[in-house]
């Protein structure tokens, strides 16, 4: 009787606790089963853009972390609409949800508006990903009990720089580079990509032959490609040395436009998925590289912030490779590039080819539940 006890509690373990997801170099392993803190508590992960491979992993990553710590995780899509994303935001407060993990909001109004938000559920947890908090007079701030999370995107944008001019153009002085970005203020991250471009553009290295974006931002691939075929059409292949694209959603239009005009000229771009990995690999590719981080990792990583959040363990949330307690954690970027590539690569074993700071485990926030539940 006491071993088919031990065997239902085992069962029931494995069912509602803390156990091992899998699905990246660092979820490798068997976890042990702990009890976790936070079992029970109700979760949202709310995306200011429209869904994405990249996002759609993060958002799958947050499911899966979400119920190794016995939580559930909704997702909430809002398609760039701010109006929908403050909608999704409210409702879920309204609604009784223990925490949000909230992606790419404004900048010009998620610090009054968040402000807003805690003051009327003050038991609420909430952390950031890609967003800056700006008062109204445009000084950055800070929340207490917020967790800002973003990437390394100053480190996206000179990776990819050190990259078109040491190892793509190493005979050029100043380097050419079509640049597709959307201009200040759209999202936090382009601007904070724009700050690591701005030093190669200042330092001389590179001269920026012109700017280009999407004009609808509801289909950015198939809009990059016409802006970018009507764009090309108006330089030879020797005006442009290479193009920069701040985000790969933009870059999958860019490339095939850049194909099929029969141009030679390099790309480079931020963010990877498996779409980016095919046009990669593709015989006489000029994509050459993507600056990124692992979508999976994000994923993981702000439910295991908000999850320390909702048990009150503020002392363990710590920047990569820090001891210190702190409210704003980047994730390292990484550089993929073509050569490292094999023609059965995708975004599932990339960790294979991948440098080790990509899906890293020691990236990640813990404790010794944590550890307990989820393995390290």
């Amino acid at each position: 009787m006491k071993k088919i006890l031990a065997l239902l509690m085992t069962f029931v373990l494995l069912l509602t606790g803390c156990g091992n997801q899998g699905g990246q170099k660092s979820l490798d392993g068997t976890a042990s089963h702990g009890v976790s803190p936070v079992e029970g508590k109700k979760i949202a992960y709310i995306l200011n853009m429209s869904s994405s491979e990249i996002f759609q992993l993060c958002a799958n990553q947050c499911k899966k972390t979400a119920e190794s710590l016995g939580m559930t995780c909704d997702v909430f899509f809002s398609d760039g609409d701010d109006t929908t994303f403050q909608n999704y935001i409210s409702t879920c407060a309204a609604g009784g949800y223990d925490g949000l993990y909230l992606s790419h909001g404004g900048q010009d109004y998620s610090y009054t508006f968040l402000t807003q938000l805690l003051q009327d559920y003050p038991d609420l947890k909430i952390v950031t990903f890609d967003t800056q908090f700006k008062d109204a007079s445009g000084q950055v701030q800070t929340i207490d009990g917020v967790t800002q999370f973003f990437q390394d995107d100053v480190g996206f944008a000179t990776g990819l720089l050190d990259y078109i001019c040491e190892d793509l153009c190493p005979d050029k002085e100043t380097v050419n580079i079509l640049k597709v970005w959307v201009g200040p203020n759209y999202i936090a991250a382009f601007d904070r990509r724009e700050e690591g471009y701005q030093e190669f553009e200042e330092a001389g290295k590179i001269n920026t032959v012109e700017v280009i974006g999407p004009t609808d931002h509801s289909n950015a691939t198939a809009s990059m490609h016409d802006v970018m075929e009507a764009t090309l059409m108006r330089y030879g292949e020797e005006d442009i040395d290479a193009i920069w694209v701040a985000y790969d959603a933009y870059a999958q239009g860019c490339y095939q436009a850049l194909k099929e005009s029969g141009k030679n000229i390099p790309l480079v771009s931020v963010d990877i998925c498996n779409m980016d990995i095919q046009y990669m690999l593709e015989t006489d590719s000029q994509w050459k590289a993507c600056a990124c981080t692992d979508f999976k990792a994000n994923g993981e990583q702000g439910v295991r912030i908000l999850a320390l959040e909702l048990n009150g363990d503020y002392d363990a949330i710590t920047a990569p490779g820090s001891a210190d307690a702190t409210n704003y954690i980047e994730m390292p970027a990484t550089l993929i590039t073509q050569d490292i590539l094999t023609a059965d690569t995708t975004i599932e074993n990339i960790y294979d080819v991948a440098p080790d700071t990509y899906g890293n485990a020691a990236n990640y926030v813990t404790s010794d539940w944590l550890k307990e539940c989820i393995g390290y």
